[in-house]
């Protein structure tokens, strides 16, 4: 009889079931606060930041390249991590927690949009926004934020240089077709990083799965 592989196996554990429906249920909610604070911050009037970067080049549209590397890390990330359940509970909590720092920055730091802005139509954050184009959801660069927690939270080397690459090539698309400042996208990986530090020492105070 062929036996199941582990990561199979870990998936049967009740605990891990627990951890793991709970993890996926605050992110669901967090998700849904999410939404409508969205729609604050569209409405809400900030201030155009003087980005000597963007001075530098007229702005360019790489609306398809972005999605594609953005969706494929997603699609990727997500058949990896799913075969390690344990680094998939820290990929969920992880994200948690960056987006309720990243409503916290972006509530502290009231943005307009860049005036030379290419829009980039965002699908899934239109799903959970407010269904129409954001522009205003700027500091910090989610997307590049949500590439770099990939490239952290995997552990094989050879997918963690391609998800780097990733976050480098979004980052700098985002900054290209000017839909970020440079601050966004410059400070996207170090609030990223904060937050998984953070979660980890979190993990290990309470005990849970270790992560190696």
């Amino acid at each position: 009889m062929k036996t199941r592989p582990a990561w199979i196996e870990t998936y049967k554990l009740k605990n891990v079931q627990y951890k793991l429906a709970g993890s996926v249920i605050l992110l669901a909610l967090v998700l849904y606060f999410y939404s409508d604070f969205l729609k604050f911050i569209e409405s809400r009037e900030g201030f155009v930041l003087n980005d000597p970067i963007l001075k530098l080049f007229t702005p360019v549209d790489l609306t398809w390249l972005t999605f594609l590397a953005i969706y494929l890390s997603l699609l990727s990330g997500i058949l990896i991590l799913i075969r390690n359940p344990v680094r998939l509970m820290l990929a969920l909590q992880v994200y948690t927690v960056l987006i309720l720092v990243r409503m916290i920055a972006m509530y502290s730091v009231p943005f307009n949009p860049p005036p030379s802005m290419i829009p980039l139509n965002d699908p899934f954050v239109q799903f959970f926004g407010t269904g129409k184009l954001l522009t205003k959801d700027l500091f910090f660069s989610g997307h590049t934020a949500t590439l770099f927690l990939l490239f952290l939270v995997i552990d094989k080397r050879p997918y963690k240089q391609v998800f780097l690459f990733l976050t480098l090539l979004v980052g700098v698309c985002v900054i290209l077709q000017h839909v970020h400042y440079s601050i966004d996208v410059f400070s996207a990986p170090f609030f990223t990083y904060g937050c998984y530090i953070l979660v980890k020492r979190a993990r290990e105070r309470v005990n849970l799965i270790n992560i190696t």
